[in-house]
């Protein structure tokens, strides 16, 4: 079970520091940034950064990125991430032409299962467009210059340690902001690069790694146990979660309901698909449960101790997930991948109903992602109330 998110992560601070927690999730960030666009609609024009602290993991550390180095100017920063993933093509993150997979697939089998040729990254697709796409559009000096304005107390990003086997989350912030150590966890003081951000959002055996330093490094979410941890160390005592998860609260799928199943073998894709869904959403939902009930527990203490207790102080949380199936939305939007993609997925039965799981991690294209931007906009004017009393805009 993963570990708590509090239990001596809490840093105690006079006034309420706010945290956004970005999930990973590939194509499926761009429910993020339809809530973000949702919560700029309710904020008065020109308000500053709400967030001082903001972290990202895979997918979500590349929205982290840009809302932090956009700080001095939040409504702009959103309205770029926006016209981002709604103009979004497979071919602006991977090579979706035929040349392109079919090298890359003829890699990889020939190297890592074979052996055959020169050492490689183990990679099933290839993702150097996405590296051309980040140079072009993020500004990553404009971190130091937003914390140097006072606009943000840091924003961190983190990326799994395939050596190490341990999670480390690089951070940029304000000051001298301890390091931590935690089991399989370590947070490490850095000046972020678009390397990290390649790093934390290379999905195992799709992607290739990305070396930083001496160490290989992958997807931030594989053994990621306490996803809300690094934004309660870095200074936050409240935090605004965004999760991806493919089931809504209180469906079927996760509200005890039986349901009706078939006995059909399940395929390739549909097998990844609970993988990935295991990697990039089950850690997430415990640390929240985990969350909600150790302020629970705090509330059983008399008031005057609450506070003096390591790991008891109160942390407000507020989450916010997709009211939809996702897996559902991508189905639908199955058929604009690319024909040597959509030829090269088909196999594995992604293609199918059953296997939009690992679909909808992977279609990064127009139509899909605006309707999860539309999505999350919808479901944050759903929560308009308690945003706004979350954020303090009564």
């Amino acid at each position: 079970m993963p570990a708590p998110a509090v239990a001596s992560d809490v840093v105690n601070a006079v006034e309420p520091v706010t945290g956004l927690i970005l999930s990973g999730g590939g194509a499926r960030a761009a429910y993020q940034v339809g809530v973000l666009a949702g919560i700029g609609d309710l904020l008065p024009p020109g308000s500053p950064n709400p967030f001082p602290v903001i972290v990202g993991t895979s997918a979500g550390a590349i929205n982290a990125v840009k809302l932090a180095s956009g700080a001095a100017h939040f409504n702009n920063a959103i309205h770029e991430l926006t016209a981002f993933w709604q103009s979004f093509r497979s071919h602006q993150v991977l090579r979706s032409d035929w040349t392109g997979v079919l090298r890359q697939a003829t890699r990889f089998f020939g190297n890592s299962l074979m052996g055959f040729g020169s050492q490689v990254p183990v990679a099933l697709l290839d993702s150097s467009p996405l590296r051309d796409l980040l140079n072009e559009r993020l500004r990553m000096q404009g971190i130091q210059e937003a914390i140097n304005a006072q606009h943000l107390r840091a924003v961190a990003v983190t990326a799994f340690g395939y050596e190490s086997g341990r999670a480390v989350t690089f951070y940029q912030g304000k000051g001298a902001i301890d390091p931590w150590l935690r089991h399989r966890r370590i947070g490490v003081p850095t000046e972020l690069t678009v390397d990290h951000l390649l790093a934390s959002s290379a999905i195992p055996l799709l992607f290739a790694p990305v070396r930083l330093d001496q160490e290989y490094f992958g997807d931030g979410a594989v053994r990621q146990s306490a996803p809300i941890s690094p934004a309660l160390h870095l200074g936050a005592n409240r935090v605004l979660v965004v999760g991806v998860s493919g089931n809504p609260r209180g469906t079927a799928a996760n509200s005890g309901v039986q349901r009706v199943l078939n006995g059909v073998q399940p395929s390739l894709a549909q097998i990844s698909g609970h993988l990935m869904n295991s990697t990039f959403i089950d850690s997430l939902e415990s640390d929240i449960e985990l969350l909600e009930r150790m302020n629970l527990v705090g509330q059983l203490l008399p008031s005057e101790g609450q506070f003096h207790r390591p790991g008891l102080a109160p942390v407000e949380v507020l989450v916010i997930a997709p009211s939809q199936p996702i897996d559902e939305i991508a189905a639908r939007h199955r058929h604009e991948l690319p024909r040597a993609l959509r030829t090269f997925l088909r196999g594995p039965g992604a293609t199918k109903t059953s296997g939009a799981g690992v679909l909808s991690y992977l279609l990064f294209e127009a139509g899909y992602c605006r309707e999860l931007v539309e999505l999350g906009r919808h479901d944050a004017m759903a929560q308009s109330e308690q945003l706004k009393k979350f954020l303090r805009l009564e």
